[in-house]
């Protein structure tokens, strides 16, 4: 068994997934992460994160 990651945000790799489906040798499995994660993702990649300087300052931040 092989596993294949494909970023599906472009033209192609729709098109690429859309072929692989069409093989009988081929399972495609799409898996597409909950609503917390989903939210928690695009936060992280707009710049929404918590900095901190150590370990320490991660806990009091988090047990806030």
């Amino acid at each position: 068994m092989t596993t294949l990651i494909i970023d599906n945000s472009s033209k192609e790799a729709k098109k690429m997934i859309e072929f692989l489906k069409t093989q009988s040798y081929v399972q495609v499995v799409e898996k597409k992460p909950n609503r917390e994660t989903q939210k928690a993702i695009k936060e992280a990649l707009e710049g929404h994160v918590t900095k901190t300087d150590s370990v320490a300052d991660l806990m009091q931040k988090l047990n806030q």
